[in-house]
């Protein structure tokens, strides 16, 4: 199911970040007074195990954490993680890994731009409509949305990819938040530059000369109550491959499990999210595009 160099591969940058970040983080805190303080002991299971386990979940294809724990990395992995300890254990070691895991993937496992981007929100659903009335878990955090496929109650997850289906960046708001709103967080837009391509649902005048300023040309299809606009070929071409980023949202769901009505805490949710985002970029095969550019600047698409 997982191959042993799949798995050796997220272990050694799990571990090699853990490292740094742990080496970080002891500069900061305060000095032991005594030799009788048990502060920052060691755990059973190093954080890099944590975070690798969470990891391999997302790309396991088990639809259920506490399964592929007890019955795939207890039994089958058990070379690997030979300090394992009890799924309740596993949980509370989980929220610990919350920080350097988001840092993980923010730092390490997002990529570069290219020059085309493209911006995309997803929502995710915490329950059925149904049971809005009777959700406790995320009540008072997660708020009721609209998008294209209607009413939903929970939150939103903002992504940028390139045009190789890498991710760039990524926020999480809430689901009453407009879509156009993290693109003017400075933090969300680092880094990007050239030619961004949304939906219909970022046409703002102001945000695109906002965009414009920093090097950014924001790309979208207008409304039909709208004045047609003249456009490049090569940005009407690209602009029909926004399939790339539904299809990552579409992976992200059915093969990640980002989204699902299990959870009971927000710091489960939370840290299935960002393991399931860090599974995506270890996917062998991404959604992306083959370009050219000839010597005279035109785009081809192989």
């Amino acid at each position: 199911m997982l191959s042993n160099d799949k798995i050796t591969n997220i272990f050694c940058l799990a571990d090699d970040f853990c490292k740094i970040f742990n080496s970080s983080i002891r500069k900061s805190l305060l000095p032991e007074e005594t030799t009788l303080n048990k502060r920052n002991r060691k755990f059973k299971m190093s954080d890099s195990e944590v975070m690798t386990i969470l990891i391999l979940f997302h790309l396991s294809g088990y639809r259920c954490l506490k399964h592929f724990y007890l019955y795939y990395v207890c039994v089958h992995l058990k070379n690997y993680f030979p300090n394992t300890v009890s799924y309740n254990r596993f949980t509370e070691l989980q929220q610990k890994v919350i920080l350097p895991l988001s840092i993980f993937l923010k730092e390490v496992l997002t990529k570069e731009c290219t020059g085309i981007t493209f911006v995309d929100s997803t929502p995710l659903r915490v329950c059925k409509n149904q049971r809005i009335h009777n959700h406790k878990t995320f009540k008072g955090l997660a708020e009721r949305g609209h998008s294209s496929m209607g009413w939903f109650y929970g939150f939103k997850l903002h992504l940028i990819c390139n045009d190789k289906g890498e991710l760039l960046n990524f926020v999480f708001t809430k689901a009453n938040v407009d879509d156009r709103k993290p693109l003017e967080y400075e933090n969300f837009m680092k880094g990007v530059k050239g030619k961004l391509f949304g939906d219909k649902g970022y046409i703002s005048m102001d945000l695109f000369n906002k965009l414009f300023v920093d090097g950014i040309q924001l790309i979208t299809k207008i409304k039909n109550n709208m004045k047609n606009c003249l456009m490049t070929m090569s940005d009407k071409i690209l602009l029909r491959k926004r399939a790339i980023i539904e299809t990552i949202n579409d992976e992200l769901k059915n093969m990640c499990q980002i989204e699902h009505s299990r959870h009971r805490s927000f710091g489960g949710f939370f840290t299935n999210l960002i393991a399931g985002l860090s599974a995506y970029c270890f996917f062998p095969k991404k959604p992306s595009l083959k370009i050219k550019l000839e010597r005279s600047n035109q785009l081809t698409l192989c």
